[in-house]
């Protein structure tokens, strides 16, 4: 999925904050208070988060906390407990500037080593299911550690990320890979797992990656259990599945042939 179906991409990289609270782990009350732009900042907690927002009404921010709460126990179940602290900026560029990135197109929100940020004009163009399973994404990366310095494959990083964020989305497998299904059912099956390049903000085939890389991850799990995908982050193919790269990859361009033609 492009922006409007929900695809984004991860960030790394260390946010630093202004808030006195937030650098040091306590969590702050609702209300108003200094943050990591000019300014006042409106906080707002969930039960099990922290959302900030910069020129943001606070409805908008009280609804992304219910969603980051149900998003923290998603990855809960899965992975394990992760802290949600939510950025939500007044602009993209502002969201540019708290990330450090040089290039945010296509993205709806970034996670760096310990915070989320949302683009708001991604997110606006979300509908209610895809903003939940953005924001499941981004807290996945937060608990995973996302590529762990590159020791983890991107593909493996971004395809477990949306394996959490759509488990439990009721979004079918043809819809959520719209653009990939049109590509198999036109006899244009990838030939390799997605590298870290196909992942760059702006890639041709951007949305198709994150297809790819979801569904090899859904493959793992429907075939050798979810703890088996668990145990595949940070370790290797071969130790996790007891198979080779070029039998995953076979393996996954006939799970792909079976789902989307």
């Amino acid at each position: 999925m492009s922006v409007p179906r929900g695809r984004r991409a991860v960030l790394t990289g260390m946010l630093a904050l202004m808030s006195a609270g937030l650098v040091t782990g306590a969590e702050p009350p609702s209300g108003e208070t200094r943050g990591p732009w000019p300014g006042a900042a409106t906080v707002v907690r969930g039960e099990d988060s922290v959302v900030i927002g910069h020129h943001v009404p606070p409805a908008r921010l009280r609804d992304l906390a219910s969603r980051a709460d149900r998003a923290r126990r998603a990855v809960g179940r899965i992975w394990g407990p992760v802290r949600a602290v939510i950025l939500f900026p007044a602009t993209d560029a502002e969201a540019a500037a708290l990330a450090g990135a040089g290039s945010t197109r296509g993205l709806a929100a970034m996670a760096t080593s310990d915070r989320v940020i949302v683009l708001p004009s991604g997110y606006a163009r979300l509908n209610e299911t895809g903003r939940d399973v953005v924001i499941a994404h981004e807290l996945t990366h937060l608990a995973t550690g996302a590529t762990r310095g590159g020791r983890v494959p991107m593909w493996l990083s971004e395809g477990f990320a949306d394996y959490v964020g759509y488990r439990d989305s009721g979004i079918g497998v043809r819809e959520a890979a719209a653009e990939l299904a049109q590509e198999v059912r036109a006899g244009l099956l990838p030939t390799r797992l997605p590298v870290a390049a196909d992942f760059a903000p702006g890639a041709p085939r951007l949305a198709q990656a994150y297809e790819e890389a979801w569904l090899a991850c859904r493959y793992i799990a429907e075939r050798f259990g979810e703890k088996a995908l668990v145990r595949l982050y940070g370790s290797d193919v071969g130790s996790a599945l007891g198979l080779s790269q070029a039998e995953l990859t076979a393996a996954w361009r006939d799970h792909l042939r079976r789902e989307l033609e």
